[in-house]
């Protein structure tokens, strides 16, 4: 396959630099190849539509957010073969993220630690790319807009970063995304707890309703979750999901626990862990999320996916949908068509 085997020539030039400045350089790469029609040369999964939030998913392997910030790069991601995209994380002003280095490899784990910190260029500038893509202007496909807070924003204010945000990507979402989970703001987290979360929940909902009246679409909202809670967490924030009748629920985020990893270069760094030492943690959370919800809202299964197994054991553990972000990093895009065939319905 001559994308498996590109992918195997240029991963030691891209791992033998700063992974940050690989990113840096991976992304415009793949927007001009994406341009000149080189990603042709991608197989991409056969068609497998998968309906959720009442929205069709060509297929139902889709891309994390974290890796287009800006949403600078839709159309060369979507040339992979991805059941939808979503970018972000976005905030309502532009903000430098975390001082450098802030991204760290643990290769011997197939995981990632980052802090990057919600380093973006704002949501002015995010929609505007938005509008500029292929994919958003020929509606090409699934876009989902991941939304957060500023790190200087009190997170007693943190409601008004989400509902100005929201505001702001709701005409060209596909869904949004509502990121409470990241371990690199902040407090952030603070969010998941029962009386903050249902503040928060109440006020999006209102939103969302007032948005859908002006414009005349509905557009889901997902609630995005860290997979470092506990089974009693997992049951408030189930109830609080089904009381405010949202959307979907997206599990996981990165973790902030090292046990897989320790001793390992970098596995001190502070951030957020991900690849495949999360993969049993998010399980763990899909598992709880499914017992408490039932068929009554989809979950988007996410973290520590390296297989088409592992895409498998997401959708036996509950999921309804995957998505990819360090597994891409370590296999490349063949990694989106091998889950995708281990998800293929037999027809």
């Amino acid at each position: 396959m001559p994308d498996k085997l590109l992918y195997s020539l240029a991963r030691p030039l891209l791992f033998s630099l700063d992974p940050e400045a690989a990113h840096n350089l991976t992304l415009p790469w793949l927007k001009k190849a994406s341009r000149l029609g080189l990603t042709s040369i991608i197989s991409r999964p056969r068609p497998d539509p998968r309906t959720v939030m009442g929205i069709t998913f060509p297929n139902p392997v889709g891309l994390a957010a974290g890796l287009d910030k800006d949403g600078a790069y839709i159309d060369g991601l979507a040339s992979l073969g991805f059941g939808s995209i979503e970018i972000g994380t976005v905030t309502p002003r532009a903000q430098p993220g975390n001082p450098l280095p802030r991204m760290f490899r643990l290769p011997q784990a197939n995981a990632i630690i980052n802090r990057m910190g919600f380093n973006n260029g704002g949501v002015d500038a995010f929609v505007a790319n938005v509008q500029a893509s292929r994919f958003f202007q020929n509606r090409e496909g699934v876009l989902g807009l991941n939304i957060g807070k500023n790190a200087d924003t009190p997170i007693e204010r943190a409601a008004d970063d989400y509902l100005h945000c929201l505001a702001k990507v709701y005409p060209y979402a596909s869904y949004v995304t509502v990121n409470i989970s990241s371990p690199n703001t902040k407090n952030l987290r603070q969010l998941q707890g029962g009386s903050e979360l249902d503040s928060l929940l109440a006020a999006l909902k209102d939103a969302q309703q007032r948005l859908a009246d002006q414009h005349k679409r509905y557009v889901p909202i997902a609630l995005k979750i860290a997979p470092d809670i506990d089974s009693e967490q997992i049951k408030t924030i189930a109830a609080t999901l089904l009381r405010h009748r949202m959307d979907a629920v997206i599990a996981t985020n990165t973790t902030i626990t090292r046990d897989a990893v320790r001793g390992l270069a970098h596995a001190e760094e502070t951030g957020g862990l991900s690849g495949a030492p999360v993969f049993e943690l998010s399980n763990a959370v899909i598992r709880g999320l499914k017992s408490e919800l039932g068929d009554s809202l989809p979950i988007i299964g996410v973290g520590g996916i390296l297989s088409g197994d592992h895409a498998k054991a997401k959708f036996d553990a509950g999921a309804s949908l995957v998505q990819l972000y360090t597994g891409l990093i370590y296999r490349g895009p063949t990694l989106i068509r091998e889950c995708a065939a281990a998800l293929q319905r037999t027809r």
